[in-house]
């Protein structure tokens, strides 16, 4: 809206052509997100449920009580922000409506006194994902004539059967959803691996895939509208550092399933649109591990009855804390530590080998 807001004045005032630069546009979302969320979300802590603790969760009783579900509020601040900045083209748009639905689902659960089914919420992820995928095959302009990806290690891309990226896009999206919500256990800790996986991806996208001559240079393909998509993504850096700001240990408030797994799902839809599902390796290994894991050995255990990682307690940040005495502190800056370390090593692999 901002940037043709602007083409209209540049006659008038020259100096509203900054407000079409790229650049400038990121700033002002990543700024106006965070003083927006950092300023407005105490206001609505009045209004969100109470953090009723966690079966089987360490420490749950110190969330007892806690004003939950704000992705509800910075969600929706994130929407409003890419409606400003962002020139947003038709799947950007369904990409930001289906990020705000996929909050709303994880809201209600946050709501209601009881929590909803595993499968009823696996059902609703089910269709939010397959939407996606499909909006994704069809709708993004740059791949027109189908869905092409690039891999690490190899020059040229491959065109993807529209079945194919269905299932690959529906699985990557579903497992960054459940993962990303079982990361949420410590205060600060799902939130700070996300914005590392958004700055990684905002980089890729502007720098990196958004700019023809250094795609070119590295052999990856170029994105038309890369620059867009750093927008957003930057818009949504913004808004988490403003909800961090309250989340940091010890925790005012608490994100709940309406922010963890909105942010799990956008995060996997980048990594789609960069046309490299193996980034999801670069953006949230830690996320997978520590929550992907847990959901393996259920898995096993509920539907074949094969019992793996029996001495380990899943999430692994609760096995961290009980069998090896870290503390919340401890967790979050060991976790960001391993994950800065991992998508440094991946970035240079799968971008400078090839």
């Amino acid at each position: 809206m901002l940037s043709k807001l602007a083409s209209l004045l540049v006659p008038y005032f020259g100096p509203a052509r900054l407000l079409q630069s790229n650049a400038v546009l990121i700033c002002l979302a990543l700024y106006s997100g965070f003083v927006v969320t950092r300023g407005l979300l105490p206001r609505f802590y009045k209004f969100l449920p109470s953090d009723r603790g966690r079966e089987f969760t360490i420490s749950a009783e110190a969330a007892k009580g806690k004003p939950t579900g704000a992705g509800v509020v910075f969600i929706s601040f994130f929407v409003l922000v890419c409606i400003v900045f962002a020139p947003l083209s038709l799947v950007q748009g369904c990409i930001v409506a289906l990020t705000w639905i996929t909050m709303l689902t994880g809201y209600l659960d946050d709501r209601s006194l009881h929590g909803w089914g595993e499968y009823r919420k696996a059902l609703l992820d089910l269709a939010v994902c397959l939407a996606a995928s499909f909006v994704l095959y069809y709708l993004n302009p740059p791949n027109a004539d189908g869905v092409y990806f690039w891999f690490p290690f190899v020059t040229g891309t491959v065109k993807i059967p529209v079945a194919v990226f269905i299932i690959v896009s529906t699985v990557v999206l579903w497992a960054s959803i459940n993962t990303t919500n079982c990361t949420d256990g410590v205060d600060g800790l799902s939130s700070t691996l996300v914005l590392i996986g958004l700055g990684m991806m905002g980089v890729i996208f502007y720098i990196v895939l958004g700019h023809r001559d250094i795609a070119e240079y590295l052999l990856v393909p170029h994105l038309s509208n890369g620059a867009s998509w750093a927008i957003i993504i930057f818009a949504l850096f913004g808004v988490l550092m403003g909800y961090l700001w309250h989340n940091a240990f010890p925790s005012k408030v608490l994100m709940g399933d309406a922010g963890s797994r909105a942010l799990g799902f956008f995060i996997g839809c980048m990594v789609l649109v960069s046309g490299n599902p193996f980034l999801i390796l670069a953006t949230s290994s830690i996320i997978l591990v520590n929550g992907g894991m847990g959901l393996l050995k259920v898995f096993l255990l509920r539907f074949f009855k094969i019992k793996i990682f029996a001495n380990i307690r899943f999430p692994l940040h609760d096995h961290m804390r009980k069998n090896r005495n870290w503390s919340p502190t401890q967790v979050l800056i060991k976790f960001m530590i391993m994950q800065l370390l991992i998508s440094a090593g991946i970035f240079g692999l799968m971008f400078k080998v090839r």
